[in-house]
C-alpha cells in the first residue's frame, strides 16, 4: 500500500492583480479575511486533515510570506519555501522547482482557494490510482465560476478553461495531487501552467479524477473575498453570551 501522502504544496506566486488595490502592497495569500491573513487559515485546514509539511511556492512579495509563517511551529506544521525568483514561473513550473522539497508525491491546492473537503479521501484516491496525476472536481454547473470539465462515471472526459462546451457541468476543484514524474513534461526554468500539464496528462490517461461533494471558496476576487470573511467570521452574537 503506497505511503501515505503528508506534503502539500501551496501556489502562492501570482500578482494578483484582480484584488488590487488591497495587493499593492501585500501578496493575496496575507489579505485579511476574519481578522487575520487569510494564509492563516488555509494552513490550520489543511493540519487538520494531517499534512505536516507544507511547501508555499512564492514570487511576489515572497519575503513577507516567509516573515509571517517563518518555519510553520506556529501552525504545528513544518514549512518551507520556493522562490520563483526574478521571473514568475507560473503554476506547473513553481512546482517543477520546488520538486526536492516535495519528495516523489505530494497535493496541491491554489493560494487563494479555501477547500473545505476531505483531503485524505482524495489522497487515498490519488494513491490507489496509481496514475501521475489527480484533478479534484466538483459538480459546479455554472454557479460559483465557469465550468470547464466534462466528467462520467469518475473519469475526466474533456477539460479546457478557454473553449467550454454545455457537457462541462463540472469545474476544476482547485486540489491536485501529482507524482514527480509528471514534471518531466514541463520545461526547466519557463513559465508553465498546471492547466497544461493536466491536458497533456488527460491525453496520456494519467489523470486521475475524484469528486468533492463540497463547494469551493476563493479570495481571487473582490465578490470571493466578502464570501470568505462572512463565513470564517464569528457570529457577532458570540460576544454578547452571558451578557444578558
Amino acid at each position: 500500500m503506497p505511503e501515505q501522502i503528508t506534503t502539500l504544496a501551496i501556489l502562492a506566486g501570482g500578482l494578483a492583480t484582480r484584488l488590487r488595490p488591497i495587493t499593492e502592497k501585500i501578496p493575496k495569500v496575507l489579505v485579511p479575511v476574519a481578522g487575520e491573513p487569510f494564509l492563516a487559515h488555509q494552513l490550520r485546514l489543511v493540519r487538520g486533515y494531517g499534512f505536516q509539511h507544507a511547501v508555499i511556492c512564492a514570487g511576489y512579495l515572497a519575503e513577507q510570506i516567509q516573515e509571517f509563517v517563518g518555519d510553520g511551529s506556529r501552525f504545528d506544521m513544518r514549512v518551507e519555501f520556493s522562490l520563483d525568483g526574478d521571473t514568475l514561473l507560473g503554476t506547473a513550473g513553481a512546482l517543477k522547482r520546488a520538486l526536492p522539497l516535495l519528495g516523489e508525491r505530494f497535493l496541491t491546492i491554489y493560494g487563494d482557494s479555501y477547500l473545505p473537503c476531505d483531503y485524505l479521501a482524495a489522497a487515498n484516491g490519488f494513491a490507489a490510482s496509481g496514475k501521475l496525476g489527480l484533478m479534484s472536481v466538483y459538480r459546479n454547473r455554472g454557479a460559483w465560476d465557469t465550468s470547464n470539465v466534462e466528467y462520467r462515471d469518475g473519469q475526466i472526459v474533456a477539460y479546457d478553461k478557454r473553449h467550454q462546451t454545455p457537457r462541462m457541468e463540472y469545474i476544476d476543484y482547485g486540489l491536485g495531487g501529482f507524482r514527480r514524474e509528471a514534471f518531466d513534461l514541463v520545461p526547466e526554468a519557463q513559465p508553465y501552467d498546471l492547466a497544461t500539464l493536466y491536458q497533456q496528462l488527460l491525453a496520456r490517461q494519467e489523470l486521475a479524477a475524484w469528486e468533492s461533494p463540497v463547494r469551493f471558496y476563493e479570495i481571487g476576487s473582490l465578490p470571493g473575498l466578502q464570501e470568505l470573511d462572512q463565513l470564517l467570521s464569528p457570529p457577532a452574537s458570540a460576544g454578547l453570551k452571558g451578557l444578558s
